[in-house]
């Protein structure tokens, strides 16, 4: 198939792609390296699969425009957007307009096209868990930050075309996800600076208290849900969840990571009225309709991605 991946130079996208080129189809990756990087890419440049990566925003109409027309896209994996938490809360607009006005772009592309969209959301759009059954896609959300409600809006954008002119999308809400290739810095996530950290010989900061809990899942486990979301009939109109099942707190993980309490040290809290304190994953759904379950545990997990910061990995 011809597919668009919007995003595919960053994280998760890194790893769709290499799924999807794997699997025989091809590709062209559009994304604007705000959060990306091409050298995420480099692997695949010389694979017969990789059709082109295109520096560009999803803003651009025009070029959203030319690059529909040229490739007559099958399917498209919509990753691209802001997803910097502190960010939304200090520049709404540049969250609101990658998040909900790029994501009203690309469905006008697809539906001129009939080209299927898998739109990728988040956990963050869920109020907090009450229980141990999980979060499953009809708990309330709550838009608790800027990104959170860019996410929620654009959701239902997605949705609104697939009732409104039968156009096939899907919504899915992977849960934290961590591993190779994921920012050691800043920007990056939780598991990823705390092995940075630990394996620099630094403390591993907690924003809080450190009692909020995360349920973590695997990129490639990620990435195997993100894909079989594209290639399935019964996921059409419907929104699914993805995550491990299983949920830690963020001061045992950094314990699991260091194994040296003297070195966690607990900061004040960034954004806390954005702070989810619970989230644990009910994937069910993504069971029933997609046939897809996590492989990977929190341990193995770590571990590969320890091997990968621990050989290079990219900060």
């Amino acid at each position: 198939m011809n597919i668009l991946l919007t995003g595919g130079a960053g994280f998760i996208g890194r790893w769709v792609a290499k799924r999807l080129l794997n699997d025989g189809h091809q590709l062209w990756i559009l994304d604007d390296l705000s959060n990306g990087r091409e050298d995420n890419l480099k692997e695949f440049r010389d694979h017969p699969g990789f059709m082109s990566f295109i520096k560009g925003s999803i803003l651009d109409e025009t070029l959203l425009k030319t690059l529909f027309y040229d490739h007559k896209f099958e399917l498209c994996y919509h990753l691209g957007a802001s997803i910097n938490v502190q960010d939304s809360i200090d520049d709404p607009r540049t969250t609101f307009y990658n998040d909900t006005i790029g994501t009203f772009y690309i469905l006008e592309q697809c539906r001129e096209h009939n080209t299927k969209v898998v739109f990728m959301s988040t956990c963050m759009v869920y109020d907090r868990c009450l229980d141990e059954t999980g979060i499953s896609e009809i708990h309330p959300t709550k838009p608790a930050s800027p990104y959170a409600g860019a996410k929620i809006a654009a959701e239902n954008m997605v949705l609104s075309y697939y009732h409104a002119y039968g156009l096939p999308t899907a919504v899915i809400r992977p849960f934290n996800t961590y591993g190779p290739f994921q920012k050691t810095g800043g920007e990056g996530g939780v598991v990823a600076i705390f092995i940075n950290n630990h394996l620099s010989g630094k403390e591993l900061n907690i924003y809080g208290e450190g009692t909020q809990t995360r349920d973590l899942l695997y990129v490639e486990d990620c990435a195997r849900f993100v894909v079989a979301a594209g290639f399935s009939d019964e996921i059409n109109g419907e929104i699914v969840n993805a995550g491990l099942g299983q949920d830690i707190s963020i001061n045992d993980l950094a314990v699991l990571i260091t194994g040296d309490e003297a070195r966690i040290k607990h900061v004040e809290h960034i954004h806390p009225q954005s702070e989810i304190q619970k989230l644990l994953c009910n994937s069910a759904k993504a069971k029933s309709l997609l046939q897809w379950e996590p492989e990977v545990s929190l341990e193995e997990g770590i571990s590969r991605t320890a091997e990968w910061i621990r050989n290079g990995g990219l900060n």
